[in-house]
């Protein structure tokens, strides 16, 4: 995009990762995240923990990016760091961190949107195929269930979202329901694929438009353990793989049945995902048979720019820095934070 390269130094602490990365221009040359384990412990993150953590991780991390980058801190043209959404605690440490390192070293800094990172990880350049403005974005996580229509790098329009839980949190409370640990979605994820995905039934909510909700569709399955469990205390023990596959099932048509609505009434049949559930292996799989079906151009990102990382915070600082959208020194970080 540009002659001369552009060196991002960014930091990502929305949630429980503390993560750094370093971009040449849009390509990657390091991309360090530090997890916190502790939260499995409470089946949920804890967000004072989680601000402690950031607080004990964030110099190591930052350290450790610069020096795999092989980019000495000097030749760093921008600071790009994540404003929200997210925990606030876990904001500020990066907030505060970025804009000290950006002072120190005289360069600019650049705030970025954590969901509109997510969305824009698939130009980072890795050799692959890229979409094409405009194109569809599905991102889902444990926070937000969003579909978008992009419509350039920084035209983001949020055509329906979820009116209550997101994807991620429908996957980690069936888990805990079911008695998996935390994070529950990867074990769904694995067990489906041993189960019959159409052994059980569970109804889908009826949501006008493009939103979502899945709240029902939790409690519905938590009724139907408990009915099944006063018939047979072994049900769940007994058919686990079953009821995993049948619960991923479901969550995989709800999310589909909104896209292919969603195709059909932009007239965009470019898709892309993103967000940590999009790791799901039976979401990638249903997407990619969406492209033989029906014709659509899918985009599916890598397994490390699924989950919070800094280098997609780092691409949309790269992009920024191009239109010299620079942030002033008394930006603050923002738990709520729209696209």
């Amino acid at each position: 995009m540009v002659n001369e390269n552009i060196y991002i130094l960014s930091i990502e602490s929305s949630c429980d990762d503390t993560s750094a990365a370093v971009l040449c221009n849009d390509q990657v040359l390091s991309n360090i995240v530090a997890n916190q384990e502790i939260h499995h412990e409470y089946g949920g993150v804890v967000p004072e923990l989680a601000s402690r953590a950031h607080q004990q991780n964030i110099v190591p991390v930052v350290e450790m990016a610069i020096k795999k980058s092989g980019v000495a801190k000097e030749d760093l043209n921008a600071i790009a760091f994540t404003r929200g959404p997210g925990l606030m605690g876990s904001l500020l440490v990066g907030t505060s961190f970025a804009k000290s390192l950006a002072l120190g070293l005289n360069i600019p800094l650049i705030d970025v949107n954590h969901m509109q990172a997510h969305v824009l990880a698939h130009f980072i350049d890795e050799g692959q195929k890229m979409p094409e403005f405009p194109f569809l974005a599905m991102t889902i996580s444990g926070g937000h269930t969003q579909i978008i229509k992009v419509s350039g790098y920084n035209k983001l329009e949020v055509l329906g979202e979820t009116i209550d839980d997101a994807v991620g949190e429908a996957f980690d409370k069936s888990g805990k329901i079911l008695g998996l640990g935390y994070p529950s979605g990867p074990e769904i994820d694995k067990r489906a694929h041993l189960g019959d995905p159409k052994r059980f039934k569970f109804s889908k909510p009826k949501v006008d438009g493009l939103n979502f909700s899945f709240s029902g569709l939790k409690t519905g399955i938590l009724y139907f353990v408990q009915k099944e469990m006063k018939a047979n205390p072994n049900f769940i023990s007994e058919n686990l793989n079953d009821i995993c596959a049948s619960i991923q099932h479901t969550i995989i048509e709800i999310l589909m049945d909104k896209l292919k609505k969603a195709v059909k009434e932009t007239d965009i049949s470019q898709v892309a995902i993103g967000g940590g559930v999009s790791a799901n292996s039976g979401i990638r799989a249903a997407l990619e048979q969406a492209e033989q079906n029906w014709g659509w151009k899918t985009f599916i990102p890598k397994f490390e720019y699924t989950t919070d990382n800094a280098a997609m915070i780092g691409i949309v600082g790269y992009l920024k820095f191009l239109e010299k959208d620079f942030s002033s020194s008394e930006i603050t970080a923002a738990s709520r934070l729209k696209i």
